[in-house]
């Protein structure tokens, strides 16, 4: 498969350890439905299938038919580590494919025109797609090249930052910006992430201003 004619897979990242939440982000309520839900909804019409990176979750209940896997690598590597799960996951599961999306998983504004922008900007096989907002990068919102695994399995092992941009920049790279939410509250930043209980009662004010809007 082409990431550039057919949908990617794609992955939810929940595999870091909520350390500022105080509790697993994923099962954290938002509106009523688990965070997670919120993303799994807005991204399962984008992707050819979708899965979970998750090191705390053998299982999601409120999941039902998600496949769930771990990091491929040991210690809590970071987010690179998810995303070497993810091609790997991709490479058994989709072996036609040649990217894979990534998304983590406290981010419940993801946009859902995100996986088509990225996929359609792709211009050649190892270009990796990475989302960008209001001139900030997110760069674990993009498209991976499944090929990208082996040297990102030795980075992960030799590199003593692993550093996510580092990685990227390092990489044939395209940007994809996507436009702010206007809502009646002002500008809201689709990439928005939930650390922090502070945060989580952010997104629940801004929650049904953007549920307006995709009415």
């Amino acid at each position: 498969m082409s990431a550039s004619t057919d949908r990617p897979p794609a992955v939810i990242l929940a595999g870091g350890r909520s350390s500022r939440m105080g509790s697993d982000k994923a099962a954290v309520m938002l509106g009523g439905r688990p965070l997670l839900s919120h993303i799994i909804e807005r991204l399962t019409p984008q992707a050819a299938g979708l899965s979970v990176n998750s090191n705390a979750n053998a299982r999601l209940d409120f999941a039902p038919g998600i496949a769930v896997f771990a990091d491929t690598v040991p210690g809590h590597a970071g987010p690179m580590a998810g995303v070497l799960a993810a091609m790997r996951h991709a490479a058994e599961c989709f072996p036609a494919a040649s990217h894979v999306a990534t998304v983590p998983t406290d981010t419940p504004f993801v946009p859902r025109n995100l996986v088509p922008r990225l996929r359609g900007a792709i211009t050649g096989p190892a270009q990796i797609a990475v989302a960008y907002s209001a001139g900030a990068v997110h760069p674990v919102f993009a498209l991976w090249p499944v090929g990208l695994a082996g040297e990102l399995e030795h980075w992960l092992l030799t590199d003593d930052k692993r550093r996510v941009r580092s990685f990227i920049e390092s990489h044939a790279m395209v940007a994809v910006d996507f436009p702010l939410i206007e809502t009646a509250a002002g500008p809201i930043d689709p990439f928005f992430n939930i650390n922090t209980p502070a945060d989580l009662e952010t997104a629940e004010r801004w929650l049904p201003l953007i549920e307006d809007l995709e009415r």
